[in-house]
């Protein structure tokens, strides 16, 4: 078990700080939605997913 060190050194954990950031964005477009939920694309524009939800890539 790692425990971190006492004096104020903060560890980082830089990809669980981006998946909070993430949640943040979800529940501000939850809370902004005229709809009682965010349909699949919103949800793909407030994470900025470029591909498509089929599976297939474009531009190739």
């Amino acid at each position: 078990m790692h425990v971190a060190p006492v004096g104020g050194t903060a560890v980082q954990d830089h990809v669980a700080l981006a998946e909070i950031e993430l949640c943040g964005d979800l529940i501000i477009a939850a809370s902004a939605a005229h709809e009682d939920r965010l349909s699949l694309e919103s949800i793909d524009e407030v994470l900025k997913v470029a591909e498509e939800r089929d599976g297939s890539h474009s531009g190739g």
